[in-house]
């Protein structure tokens, strides 16, 4: 079973930056894709990026790119998220995932396991 543990989350200004990390323990040598979704109030969870853990390959949703970089640490089994130039429209739970499989890798149905969420709020 892995187990994921958010944090980083917080409260910044428009044009600023936050940092993620996501800790995995129990198992992660096994996920194939580790990946970042998120859920604003009222709408549904939506991807944000994805990370191949054996080569680091890495891909975003187009309203991220240029912004956010996605990276994993192997030796510490944690997946990092840096966001900058964050927009109020970024403002979420942001919840990292892992999945068996790399296959369909931007669909959180697609996604074995779940950290708890950690809030990002973007003030303008």
């Amino acid at each position: 079973q892995v187990q994921l543990v958010e944090s980083g989350g917080g409260l910044v200004q428009a044009g600023g930056s936050l940092r993620l990390s996501c800790a995995a323990s129990g198992g992660t040598a096994s996920s194939y894709a580790v990946g970042w979704f998120r859920q604003a109030p009222g709408k549904e969870r939506e991807f944000v990026a994805a990370v191949r853990w054996g080569d680091g390959f890495t891909y975003y949703t187009n309203s991220v790119k240029g912004r956010f970089t996605a990276s994993r640490d192997i030796a510490k089994y944690t997946l990092n998220l840096q966001m900058n130039n964050l927009k109020p429209e970024d403002t979420a739970v942001y919840y990292c995932a892992a999945a068996r499989s790399w296959r369909g890798s931007a669909y959180a149905r697609n996604y074995d396991y779940w950290g708890q969420g950690t809030q990002v709020t973007v003030s303008s």
